[in-house]
């Protein structure tokens, strides 16, 4: 079994894969697992507000964050906690329950969709990329007549990790310069087919196929749901998931590069930079169907449980969702123990078990989710301020994954 290790810019827009950008062996397989807290901290073996918000400013710090707030749920009781600033050197606290920019969770909800359309028989897992999109994926060997929607879900396509900075550039001024420019999805799938696949797409019943993470993956499955609904992924997502489950601060932006207030500004490091960028407007047709959705914590929580309560898939479906594999051991030197299903990541406890859920990274985010086996337990992390280095991310996927495993072993264990 093979990974492909991905670029910067991969990297910040993949969910919990974040630190496989930068992999390197000087990683120890396991260092995010973290120790339980006492059991002075936990009341009925579960986290206080107390205990949550000492947590959370332990993060915020070991992270290197500017800001972050966190969000429990054990049975029907929810505990909140924030830290940091909304906006630098201002001192306004970080606001509860205020829209952000999602990330890569993105993907979970474009791959429901993808699945509701299966399970009505007007797509199949096994339909090529070239019968719904032909001619799109041609050219330096990559061939979409080999390549199926589970391949494109399953990010075992083989399909290049493309992002704009090879184009536009990766520096701070970069960014400034081209921070509401629209991107088209044939643009961004055009950019990846300039390369040669990572690896030849996976047959179904591979049990350990090649795989690397891929949002021009997602860009293809969002084309191939407006082919085959004659709408575009958005609309779909909106009136299949959003509307259903009354998430009514989950959205798809567009163009529009503006968050609603009240919210939190996000704020990158640039390798070429020793001072924070300011990311929080942009436009970010540039991942399309991988990253654009706009959420809340609260949103998120109530689609994860009523995705894994079986409301929004049938038992089939949603057992390929759950059907994962490893992403290789060069991911698994800073993840150990990460698999991936479809559209839907699997994490082991420290305790036993393990969660599922998905995470989104952009320049200047990181959102990671956990949810039990039965979603009766729930942590959102939602923290701004990142870094490109390989000590910057390293040391805020740690204090995160460490922040979620100690709170859901504290419930579940």
């Amino acid at each position: 079994m093979k990974a492909t290790v991905m670029t910067s810019r991969a990297r910040l827009a993949t969910a919990a894969v974040l630190a496989a950008a930068v992999v390197s062996t000087a990683l120890v397989p396991g260092a995010v697992a973290a120790p339980r807290p006492a059991s002075a901290d936990i009341a009925d073996g579960r986290f206080t507000s107390r205990q949550l918000q000492r947590e959370t400013d332990r993060v915020l710090t070991e992270g290197g964050f500017v800001g972050i707030t966190v969000r429990v749920r054990d049975g029907v009781r929810t505990v909140q906690a924030r830290a940091g600033e909304a906006e630098l050197h201002t001192g306004r606290p970080v606001p509860s329950e205020a829209e952000f920019r999602m990330g890569s969770v993105t993907k979970t909800f474009v791959a429901t969709v993808v699945l509701q359309l299966v399970a009505e028989g007007r797509l199949s897992l096994d339909d090529t990329v070239e019968r719904w999109l032909p001619g799109v994926v041609s050219g330096n060997g990559n061939d979409g007549s080999r390549i199926t929607v589970r391949n494109l879900l399953q990010h075992t396509s083989g399909i290049h990790n493309y992002g704009t900075e090879e184009d536009i550039g990766n520096t701070a001024a970069d960014f400034e310069r081209t921070r509401f420019d629209h991107w088209n999805p044939e643009q961004l799938v055009a950019g990846a087919v300039r390369h040669q696949p990572d690896f030849p797409p996976a047959s179904a019943d591979d049990p350990e196929p090649d795989w690397n993470y891929s949002n021009p993956g997602y860009v293809l499955a969002g084309m191939i749901i407006e082919r085959a609904t004659g709408r575009p992924w958005a609309a779909e997502v909106r009136d299949r998931i959003i509307r259903p489950l009354g998430l009514t601060g989950t959205y798809a932006p567009g163009d529009k590069p503006y968050l609603k207030p009240p919210h939190a500004h996000t704020y990158h490091l640039f390798p070429d930079s020793g001072t924070w960028t300011d990311t929080t407007a942009r436009n970010v047709s540039s991942v399309d169907a991988g990253a654009a959705l706009v959420g809340t914590e609260r949103d998120l929580d109530r689609f994860f449980t009523a995705l894994l309560g079986g409301r929004l898939l049938p038992p089939a479906q949603l057992a390929e969702m759950r059907r994962t594999v490893s992403v290789g051991k060069d991911f698994e030197v800073g993840f150990p123990g990460l698999r991936y299903g479809l559209g839907l990541m699997q994490q082991p406890l420290t305790c036993g078990g393990h969660t599922w859920g998905h995470g989104g990274d952009l320049e200047g985010f990181t959102v990671r989710t956990g949810f039990t086996e039965d979603a009766r337990s729930s942590v959102v992390v939602v923290a701004n301020g990142t870094g490109s280095s390989y000590e910057q991310l390293l040391a805020a996927e740690r204090a995160v994954r460490g922040l979620v495993d100690r709170v859901l072993c504290a419930d579940v264990g």
